[in-house]
């Protein structure tokens, strides 16, 4: 029975640092086949926007790389999983699988389907931890239900924590003694074509690649991460997100390494808490699998938005006339990412300047960003739009202007994405309309602050009103 191989599944946890589902495939002592199934949506999960295939494309190619460094290979299969996996065991002679666990909504109901398939082949079946800190279900209030804010949830959970110690990758993988076909790189189709619109990306995707920006981030401009994150023109940001996103580094390895960096206790406090507002999403994610799409706090239902294509259009091309905006969608665009204080800015001004529908925006950024993750984009625009548990008030209307005199003081952030505005001086640079002469080529504003601040609040009147309705008819 030792021989057996065991099914090593792959899936948002690209790594083998620290990687549950590796460690118990090689205590099995059985010879490994590892395997990550391109599904294309048909395991009921909700199907990859464009950046994040592109991204998978090249973290595919460097996990195999670092398989193959220690004796073994990735298998690449596509088609749903419940079929995909029982044929691959068939296959290959297994006698167990592993995987680690997923939260995403439909993923629990693919699971159990891959387990009963399995186990009706005569598998045994292990489900390992994944890429959290703190792992969805495990830290609940006193009522034994889970946290729906931040703050107390994050203070319940660092009790929890103890000591982090990652463990070490493996230095080799019990290779099969017969290998069956993968699907080549050439036939995964996941990079973008006809236009290869990611063509100006410049990322390198893998966990080598994590690593390497987890030390450079540290040695560099951790100790500055409280004080930079908010400032675009600088690298203050940790870029790990994309790499978080897909797993090739783990929670717990950012917070081992800042707790052992000599970082500042303002700057570790900060970094950890973003990390751990990410496993709080997830959470959310598991407990309430609908905030995908549908407002937590029912009453935003009742809130009115507007159908203006054209107005949606000039956001997405960052054509709205606001150059702190459009720098930062044409960052997206370029990138495929934007700081986190700009993704604030843009996904403030379309759901209340321009009252266009937060799951628009959702939806566009799942698409573009290469760091979108199911739990954080549905959430993290719920928290703007004011409908999510934990959110922003909807009546806190960021003025696109104070945001940018505030955060790109010298507009060196604009100046670098918005080119046609880049010779103004500093006093103008972010309200160009009232250059002397407005550079050609820039559009006017597409709304007024004022304006569109007074039409936002009055929307969000039918909110409270839908609420107090509610409230009342509780009564």
């Amino acid at each position: 029975m030792a021989e057996e191989p065991i099914l090593l599944w792959f899936r948002r946890d690209l790594r083998l640092t620290d990687q549950a589902a590796v460690a118990a495939a090689i205590r099995s002592g059985r010879p490994c086949a590892p395997v990550f199934v391109l599904d294309d949506g048909a395991d009921g999960l909700r199907p990859l926007g464009g950046a994040s295939k592109w991204w998978l494309d090249k973290s595919l190619q460097a996990l195999a790389r670092e398989l193959e460094r220690r004796g073994s290979r990735l298998i690449v299969r596509r088609g749903p999983s419940r079929e995909v996996l029982p044929a691959l065991a068939r296959e290959v002679g297994a006698g167990a699988a592993v995987w680690g666990r997923s939260f995403e909504p439909g993923a629990r109901e693919r699971d159990a389907e891959v387990r009963a398939a399995l186990g009706g082949l005569g598998l045994a079946v292990q489900e390992a931890e994944g890429s959290f800190l703190v792992e969805p279900g495990r830290v609940l209030n006193g009522s034994g239900e889970a946290y729906r804010i931040f703050a107390p949830w994050w203070r319940a959970a660092q009790r929890t924590l103890g000591e982090v110690l990652p463990s070490p990758a493996p230095a080799e993988l019990r290779a099969l003694a017969h290998w069956p076909e993968s699907l080549p790189p050439s036939d995964w189709r996941l990079h973008p074509t006809k236009p290869d619109w990611s063509s100006r990306f410049d990322w390198t995707a893998g966990e080598a690649a994590a690593q390497a920006r987890l030390q450079s981030f540290m040695a560099e401009s951790a100790g500055r991460y409280h004080l930079a994150r908010d400032l675009p023109a600088e690298a203050g940001s940790t870029r790990l997100s994309p790499h978080l996103t897909w797993g090739e580094i783990g929670a717990r390895q950012i917070y081992a390494a800042a707790q052992a960096a000599d970082i500042g206790q303002d700057a570790r406090e900060k970094l950890l808490s973003e990390v751990a507002w990410r496993d709080f999403n997830w959470q959310l994610l598991a407990t309430y699998p609908d905030v995908v799409d549908t407002p937590f706090r029912r009453e935003f239902s009742a809130l009115p938005t507007l159908n203006a294509p054209e107005a949606l259009e000039a956001w997405r091309l960052g054509l709205t006339g606001y150059p702190i905006v459009d720098a930062g969608m044409r960052e997206l665009w370029a990138t495929g990412w934007m700081p986190n204080r700009l993704r604030l800015i843009t996904g403030s001004f379309l759901v209340k300047h321009l009252l266009i529908d937060w799951r628009e925006g959702e939806r566009f950024f799942w698409d573009t960003l290469i760091d979108a993750d199911p739990a954080n984009n549905p959430l993290n625009w719920q928290w703007i739009a004011g409908s999510g548990p934990d959110a922003q008030p909807f009546n806190r209307i960021f003025n696109p202007l104070l945001q940018a005199e505030k955060f790109d003081g010298q507009g060196q952030y604009v100046r670098r994405w918005v080119p046609e505005v880049a010779q103004l001086p500093d006093a103008l640079i972010h309200q160009p309309w009232t250059a002397p002469e407005p550079p050609a080529g820039y559009p006017p504003p597409i709304v007024e602050h004022g304006a569109a601040r007074r039409r936002a609040l009055e929307a969000f009147q039918k909110v409270r009103a839908a609420s107090a309705r509610t409230s009342n008819a509780g009564v």
